[in-house]
């Protein structure tokens, strides 16, 4: 994205709040949101509720327990997020209602995304076939390796490429290019795929920007090891000549685990990276940036040092800190996009270190509010100890909801919490929603289920526990309380924030 430095900069010289929401949260058929028209009747609903910042989580596609941070390509959207109706308008797609519930809707979209190709093909919609080809062209760096990737993958059952043949595995060229003659048409249904997410993409973007709004990504820092991206560049991972990693991601024991979390990413060869100017990187940010105005990098600390985990452990204990070249990144970062386009993810164990690149390149650091009360008034987290270049949370898609923090909380710190907030007789999640909106800090961001005062079972995710009802949660239009957008317009506006 050019010009993104500029925007960057002139972004933090207002008051900003923002909602975070992902895009499969929002309401529609099929399983779950997409980019059609509740996308961009959300971004109404968000402005005309005095909010100028959308953030969602990653959007790359999932693998089957849909989690949007061990994605199968850092660069392509989940093709789950097309919309369908747009299709249909086309000409390309007759209309088919979606299963039923307990049904396989994700299945259902890829088959009908299918089914749309053929009828483009059918009604020979020359304009449509020539920009697909020019979108392949532009982004064919990281698309061809995508697709036939995808198509490999979808041929295997969705094993995982290090499973593959070990001529396909190590990506041997005349294993590749018989591959490509056998997958033709699966690859180029991939691209097509992509073609159909980056064009409707463009549409929400366009939108928003009308509307004012600004649209707030996600960047995990590490990348699943079953993705295009280790598959295609395995000589920057700590792999092994089987392409099993070696070494994996995650955290020590912190508030959300006891034991720690083991992610499972493979780790970085940074060393590599760095010897070619971190370009991996920089292309990553730019599709990034072609989707989003700025973007969270989730575990920042990661650039400082990386918690290191031998990958035969069980656990995260048994993991240490190793040290990572960020500044050396982060200077790549800025001399190709100007100010760097990025909000620091500065959450768990943040030693000077961390702080000190967060500060040496200027970057915004979080503040979550629910972190805040379980101490004294040094705690960071309080809203005194908040800065301008800041994002302040009620909580992220890793917390529980605030009516659910509230409820489980000690006496004690209820007590604390209502003594340090002063809002008697105003039930949560209010209280904490007003602190955040009064922050000093540039930018205010409250999870839509905060918006609707929801309890613990609409949380979006409980870090370390894996499968159940995480990444499921959705709303509905019916169930926002009736003049919740024209109460926020009017604390966004008391706060000078609208």
């Amino acid at each position: 994205m050019s010009g993104s430095g500029d925007f960057y900069s002139s972004f933090w010289q207002n008051r900003r709040a923002g909602v975070l929401a992902h895009l499969s949260s929002l309401p529609g058929e099929g399983g779950n949101g997409d980019l059609g028209r509740h996308a961009h009747g959300f971004i109404d609903w968000l402005a005309d509720a005095g909010f100028t910042v959308w953030q969602m989580l990653p959007l790359g596609p999932t693998h089957g327990d849909l989690c949007p941070y061990q994605c199968l390509s850092v660069h392509a959207g989940d093709p789950r997020f097309i919309d369908l109706e747009a299709l249909v308008a086309a000409g390309w797609l007759d209309p088919e209602p979606p299963p039923g519930e307990g049904a396989d809707t994700r299945r259902w979209r890829l088959e009908q995304l299918r089914r749309a190709r053929a009828g483009r093909a059918a009604v020979a919609d020359a304009a449509s076939t020539a920009d697909e080809a020019e979108f392949r062209h532009r982004h064919g760096a990281w698309l061809e390796d995508f697709a036939l990737y995808t198509a490999l993958r979808r041929e295997k059952a969705e094993a995982p490429w290090w499973q593959w043949p070990a001529a396909e595995r190590d990506r041997e060229e005349t294993a590749l290019a018989a591959a490509r003659e056998r997958l033709a048409g699966a690859v180029d249904q991939a691209v097509f795929e992509q073609y159909l997410f980056f064009r409707q993409w463009d549409a929400l973007r366009r939108h928003a920007a009308e509307r004012g709004v600004a649209l707030f990504g996600d960047m995990p820092i590490f990348v699943a090891h079953d993705s295009a991206e280790v598959w295609a560049h395995r000589d920057l991972f700590d792999l092994d000549a089987a392409g099993r990693a070696q070494t994996v991601a995650g955290v020590p024991p912190d508030y959300f685990s006891d034991t720690g979390q083991r992610w499972g990413n493979p780790h970085y060869d940074w060393a590599r990276m760095e010897a070619d100017g971190f370009q991996w990187w920089l292309d990553r940010l730019a599709t990034q940036l072609e989707l989003f105005d700025f973007v969270r990098l989730d575990h920042f600390r990661g650039l400082a040092a990386y918690w290191s985990i031998p990958a035969e452990a069980e656990t995260a204990r048994d993991g240490h800190w190793v040290p990572a070249p960020g500044g050396a990144f982060l200077e790549a970062v800025a001399a190709r996009f100007g100010r760097v386009p990025l909000v620091a993810e500065d959450l768990g164990v943040i030693t000077e270190d961390v702080e000190a690149l967060r500060d040496r390149f200027a970057l915004p650091g979080m503040k979550i509010l629910q972190f805040a009360f379980d101490s004294d008034a040094a705690n960071p987290y309080l809203p005194h100890h908040h800065v301008r270049d800041g994002v302040v949370y009620t909580g992220t898609h890793d917390n529980d909801t605030t009516v659910g923090w509230h409820q489980g909380l000690d006496p004690a710190v209820a007590e604390r919490v209502a003594a340090y907030l002063g809002h008697p007789g105003e039930p949560m999640p209010w209280p904490l929603i007003r602190a955040a909106l009064a922050s000093v800090s540039g930018l205010a961001v409250v999870p839509m289920q905060d918006l609707l005062a929801l309890g613990s079972e609409h949380r979006m995710n409980i870090p370390g526990v894996a499968g159940g009802d995480n990444w499921r949660w959705r709303f509905e239009w019916e169930g926002l309380p009736e003049g919740l957008q024209q109460r926020m317009a009017e604390m966004n506006r008391l706060y000078g924030r609208g």
